[in-house]
């Protein structure tokens, strides 16, 4: 199946290779479990006015998700999965949302999100950092045999600075190749998510053969919509003297800045 997931019916889904990550054949990336949970979450009905997403029509919320955390609470199998979201704090400009993946009815994955409705601040939008080199200006990098897994290669990637093969701090772009779910064209913040949880991989300061460094949780703030199907992390990780590090990036779209990544890191040699 040429997707992240295949539907199964209701809220089972299907995870196929291209969810494997690099620690196991058996676990996935936390990538495309943060997207799937994602559409979830765009698919809450809002509070807002009459014909802009009121409880049970149907109609998706209107708003940002300006800042989606997730919390690991096991390795995500590449098994069958169950998902649920709910509205936990409803309101008409601002809301708190959840949504949670299980496997085989033990929670793995959980989110929290806050939703808020659009505004007018185009007049003093400020504080974006440079732009980045398009895609197009930049040569496409293969996965290192180290690091080759279903989810890395499902990923187009091209770098700006850095990469998987050099420690150190990066900027890559990603284009997942394949939808999050099957018959679906996926969101662009589907897209984001897809890749978001990859900065502290390829910002990574240590030998993946000699070390763990993996992230219990990955936060996302958000300042405007994303667009379009490239995505790029501008990463830096640093790793502490006990056992603790912290990756985070600058995302981009094509349009520029989008927002900004965090994750803590356990840290542990082999």
């Amino acid at each position: 199946m040429e997707a992240f997931y295949a539907p199964l019916g209701g809220d089972r889904y299907a995870a196929t290779r291209h969810t494997v990550g690099p620690w196991s054949a058996d676990s996935q990336h936390l990538g495309p479990p943060s997207a799937l949970l994602v559409r979830e979450l765009e698919r809450l009905p809002g509070s807002g006015p009459a014909g802009s997403g009121l409880p049970g029509s149907g109609q998706p919320g209107p708003g940002l998700l300006a800042r989606v955390a997730f919390d690991v609470l096991g390795p995500v199998p590449v098994a069958e999965l169950v998902v649920s979201a709910s509205v936990v704090r409803p309101g008409r400009s601002v809301e708190l949302l959840a949504a949670v993946l299980s496997h085989e009815g033990r929670p793995v994955l959980r989110a929290s999100a806050w939703r808020i409705a659009p505004g007018d601040t185009a007049s003093v939008a400020s504080g974006q950092p440079e732009p980045l080199p398009p895609p197009s200006a930049c040569a496409e990098f293969s996965v290192p045999g180290d690091w080759a897994c279903g989810y890395l290669e499902a990923v187009e990637w091209r770098s700006v600075s850095g990469g998987l093969a050099t420690p150190g701090g990066a900027a890559v772009w990603g284009r997942p190749r394949v939808p999050v779910v099957a018959g679906e064209e996926p969101s662009a913040a589907q897209r984001l998510f897809t890749v978001a949880d990859s900065a502290s991989g390829v910002s990574t300061r240590l030998d993946i053969r000699r070390w763990y460094a993996i992230n219990t949780e990955l936060t996302v703030h958000l300042h405007r919509e994303p667009v379009g199907e490239w995505f790029a992390l501008d990463a830096e990780t640093v790793v502490g003297p006990t056992g603790v590090g912290v990756a985070g990036s600058t995302v981009h779209d094509l349009a520029g800045a989008v927002g900004r990544t965090a994750q803590a890191l356990f840290v542990r040699e082999r």
